[in-house]
């Protein structure tokens, strides 16, 4: 079958590792499904993989990819959930120790097929279409974790989503708006932050700026760059839920004083459940909410969005098609 995968790691040149051809047809033991991918998207995660991260080169070749919707064997139209717990696992995925996302461990979802186990397959609804489905499971389902489950927010609260541009950024905007939140979101990108304004935010403003009042939370994904600007953003008692730190997690002042003089929570968040996936799901389709797609490419011109992905040339998503 074709597919995208890591034949080898760099560092620095991450996309020369990146092959695109054939690999042998995956067979599901027993308990798994095959799904027929009808499309795939791309991660950050993709990028990290070339470069040697999460993975060993022992693990090689490894076909690239968390995210899909196609066909289940049986014909249905369904999203695949990316997080592979251990079997003998019960409760929340997230927790389970020994879990994995499809592309470390087990061969990922930039094919023409992939499998999961039957429960990591839900339903996809005829409203949405496979490429708008298979933004799904990376990038929206953390942020419908970072907001709602971690950060339990509801109606009429005040978040700021920090560094917008990216697939969980834009995830958090149009969530947050949704959901009837007021959205703050600020980016280094002048144009980067009128399209944030046009897929939901309330507000937006250049990154470190002082913002008009402080907000009920805030979602981090930059990390070391924004952190100290995050943690003055919040009221007293304000939350900050964090999920990334795409500048890097070694921060100049982790501003520990006004967190405890504040009562500020610090949240972790990652990936996010089957259950949340359904949810998410369920929200999309009844509130008419969409991924918003940067742009969708066949599968067979994969490095295009490759090489897009690691130029940081991004708004939203980006989709591989077949």
């Amino acid at each position: 079958m074709f597919a995208v995968y890591a034949e080898s790691f760099d560092p620095d040149n991450p996309l020369a590792g990146l092959v695109l051809g054939e690999r042998p047809d995956p067979v599901a033991p027993d308990g798994w499904t095959t799904v027929e991918v009808k499309a795939a998207s791309l991660n950050h995660h993709d990028v990290w993989s070339l470069r040697g991260v999460g993975l060993k080169q022992d693990q090689l070749p490894m076909i690239l990819g968390c995210d899909a919707s196609g066909l289940d064997e049986d014909g249905n139209e369904v999203v695949v959930h990316a997080v592979i717990s251990d079997p003998s696992w019960s409760g929340d995925e997230t927790f389970d120790p020994k879990r994995s996302l499809l592309s470390e461990r087990h061969q990922g979802a930039i094919a023409e097929k992939v499998i999961v186990p039957r429960r990591n397959v839900i339903a996809k609804p005829a409203s949405m279409s496979f490429e708008e489905a298979a933004c799904l499971p990376t990038a929206w389902l953390t942020a419908y974790r970072m907001l709602f489950t971690r950060g339990e927010l509801k109606a009429g609260d005040t978040v700021l989503v920090q560094g917008a541009g990216g697939g969980v950024a834009t995830a958090l905007i149009i969530l947050a708006r949704a959901a009837g939140l007021r959205v703050l979101a600020t980016s280094r990108d002048e144009a980067k932050r009128a399209k944030a304004l046009e897929i939901g935010a309330h507000e937006v403003f250049e990154s470190g700026a002082r913002l008009p009042s402080k907000v009920d939370a805030v979602m981090e994904t930059v990390g070391k760059a924004t952190w100290s600007h995050s943690i003055r953003a919040l009221r007293p008692g304000g939350k900050i839920v964090i999920s990334g730190t795409t500048s890097g997690p070694k921060l100049d002042d982790a501003e520990l004083t006004r967190i405890f003089f504040l009562q500020l929570s610090v949240i972790g968040s990652t990936m996010g459940t089957r259950d949340e996936l359904a949810s998410l799901v369920t929200m999309l389709d009844a509130t008419g909410a969409r991924p918003l797609i940067d742009r969708a490419i066949p599968m067979t011109d994969a490095r295009d969005g490759f090489e897009a992905m690691a130029g940081g040339d991004v708004f939203g998503k980006i989709v591989f098609t077949r």
